[in-house]
């Protein structure tokens, strides 16, 4: 349960959501039991129906709000009408004190940053140590198509962190960029 909702909470980035991610994830396991191929990985199973989920919502999520900004006139009155899918919960610790031991903030901004295909892929691999088979299952796309994305995704970070690493003394500089 623990695993699974850390994967929600970083595809959505927010305590709350995650929560109801993990919640449903569940009860859609338990009333899909009999679809569990015994012997196979449960983990992976679990973690596809919380990916699915999560993309089901963002996708209505997203037509509601095409919906809802054809249909507001924003001259018609003096109210302002705000849409609490457009407003984004700011919470004091989104991942939790057991991410702050192991990555600082500004990485998981930074994996947060990521294109989602990249995100979920590093996600998974990198944080929750799902190999590159297990990915492909997940996500429904072949295993080259995963290696692509963790590679692209890492390298995104890789240059989005370098300043950042070398100003926490992680990477040494180059000899010509040293400071006395």
């Amino acid at each position: 349960m623990d695993a699974v909702f850390r994967f929600a909470l970083r595809l959505s980035g927010s305590r709350d959501q995650a929560e109801d991610l993990v919640q449903d994830t569940f009860l859609r396991a338990y009333r899909a039991w009999d679809q569990y191929t015994p012997g196979t990985q449960c983990r992976s199973w679990l973690f596809t129906i919380c990916r699915n989920l999560y993309l089901r919502r963002r996708e209505r999520g997203q037509r509601h709000d095409e919906i809802v900004s054809e249909n507001v006139d924003k001259s018609s009155g003096p109210f302002e009408v705000v849409n609490p899918v457009w407003v984004k919960a700011v919470e004091a610790d989104p991942e939790g004190s057991f991410f702050d031991s192991i990555v600082d903030e500004e990485v998981l901004d930074r994996i947060r940053q990521l294109p989602e295909d990249y995100r979920t892929a590093v996600i998974l691999s990198d944080l929750e140590g799902f190999t590159y088979q297990e990915i492909a299952d997940l996500t429904g796309v072949p295993v080259g198509t995963v290696k692509s994305r963790l590679f692209r995704g890492r390298r995104i970070l890789q240059k989005a962190l370098y300043d950042y690493a070398v100003s926490m003394g992680y990477v040494s500089p180059p000899a010509g960029e040293i400071e006395e």
